[in-house]
């Protein structure tokens, strides 16, 4: 068994969506000017959204939308350890580390810093690191015109990029405590279970 269980890193993740929840509602701004959002900003060269600098129907929703996801992770931990640690979470595990690395994925290369794209490392040759400043007249018209294309577009941005890479991070310290604690947790059913049949 790993230094910290699995339960507890999902209490912590589960708190972490309550958190953001509370900021988006009250004031995105916090979120969007934290240390690491700014340092993952910078490092990926990914532009700031001036979208969190104030409180907006969309960023209410979001808060909405992390509240309850965080609480009703919270509450599947109340469920016997079998159900919630085996079934619930075995398949949900899965399901959100892939989901947060392939948007995290998406975040940096689909966006206007990538490596991908000449046009956005003029200075430089392929894979040589961008600035924001290199391309911040053409993400900073479409964040004031609200022209983003299509919805994905406005997901290129260092908050968003921060929040998938921390998911990813944290979804996949969880899939592997899950797989070290398994073998454990199924000893401790098939005692619990020889017990209630010695008992009838």
């Amino acid at each position: 068994m790993g230094l910290i269980s699995a339960q507890t890193i999902l209490t912590s993740i589960s708190l972490f969506h309550i958190t953001l929840a509370f900021f988006f509602i009250t004031n995105p701004a916090t979120i969007a000017d934290q240390g690491v959002v700014w340092l993952m900003g910078e490092a990926m060269g990914l532009p700031h959204s001036r979208h969190f600098d104030t409180q907006s129907p969309a960023t209410a929703f979001l808060g909405i939308v992390l509240g309850l996801w965080g609480l009703t992770d919270l509450v599947s931990l109340s469920m016997p350890e079998e159900i919630a640690m085996i079934h619930h979470w075995g398949s949900q595990v899965p399901l959100r580390l892939t989901c947060s690395f392939f948007l995290t994925l998406y975040s940096f290369f689909f966006s206007a810093s990538s490596p991908l794209y000449d046009s956005a490392t003029p200075s430089g040759g392929k894979f040589s690191h961008p600035t924001t400043s290199s391309f911040g007249g053409q993400y900073a018209a479409k964040d004031v015109a609200g022209d983003w294309g299509w919805g994905g577009d406005a997901l290129k941005n260092r908050v968003f990029f921060t929040f998938m890479f921390v998911e990813t991070f944290s979804w996949f310290w969880v899939y592997l405590a899950l797989k070290e604690e398994q073998v454990d947790i199924y000893k401790r059913a098939a005692q619990r279970r020889e017990k209630e049949r010695e008992s009838f």
